[in-house]
C-alpha cells in the first residue's frame, strides 16, 4: 500500500508522465522529416525515442498502481521493470548491427545500461515489496526510481531533439588546441 506521504508524489508524478508522453509524440511527429532526412542517424533516432516513451511509461505505470488501493504497486514495479530489461536487451542488440556509427553506439549503450540499472533496481524493489508489502521504505525506494526515469527521459529525448550538449574533455582539449 503506498504510504499517505507519497500519494501526492505519484499524483503529481503520473500528470507528468502523461504530458512528457504526449509532448514526445509531438516532437515525434514535428521532427519526423527531419528523422527521415538523416537516414544513417535513423536508427540512433528510434533508439532515443524509444529510451525516452520507455522511461516515461515506466514512471507513468509506476505511478498510476502506487494510486490504486491496495497492493498493487509490487507486481506493477516487476512487470514495467522486466518489461523494461527485455527492451534494454532487445536495443543492445539493435546497436550491435554494424551500420550504426560506434562512438554512437557507445554513448547510447551507456544510457541504455544506465537505464536497465534503473530497472533491475526497480524490479528487487518490487519483488521485497511483494513479501513486505507494508515496507514504506522501499515504496520511497520505487519513488526515487521514478525520477531517475524522468531524468533518463528527458536526457534521450533532448538527444533525441538534437539539443546542445557539453562534452567536458572536448571543451578541456579545446582549451588546449589552437587550431
Amino acid at each position: 500500500m503506498t504510504p499517505e506521504n507519497l500519494t501526492d508524489f505519484f499524483v503529481a508524478s503520473a500528470g507528468v508522465a502523461g504530458a512528457l508522453i504526449g509532448l514526445l509524440f509531438v516532437v515525434l511527429t514535428v521532427a519526423e522529416p527531419r528523422f527521415a532526412a538523416q537516414e544513417k542517424a535513423a536508427p540512433l533516432h528510434r533508439v532515443r525515442a524509444a529510451a525516452a516513451l520507455t522511461a516515461f511509461l515506466n514512471a507513468l505505470t509506476i505511478s498510476l498502481f502506487a494510486l490504486i488501493p491496495g497492493d498493487k504497486l509490487p507486481w506493477a514495479a516487476v512487470a514495467v521493470a522486466v518489461a523494461g530489461l527485455l527492451f534494454v536487451l532487445a536495443t543492445l542488440l539493435s546497436l550491435a548491427r554494424p551500420r550504426v556509427l560506434l562512438s554512437r553506439r557507445i554513448h547510447e549503450a551507456i544510457f541504455l545500461v544506465g537505464l536497465a540499472v534503473v530497472f533491475g533496481f526497480e524490479l528487487a524493489d518490487g519483488l521485497r515489496l511483494s513479501r513486505r508489502p507494508a515496507d514504506e521504505d522501499l515504496v520511497s525506494n520505487i519513488a526515487v526510481l521514478v525520477v531517475a526515469c524522468f531524468l533518463i527521459g528527458v536526457y534521450r529525448a533532448w538527444d533525441l531533439v538534437g539539443g546542445p550538449s557539453f562534452d567536458l574533455g572536448r571543451e578541456v582539449r579545446g582549451l588546449f588546441n589552437k587550431d
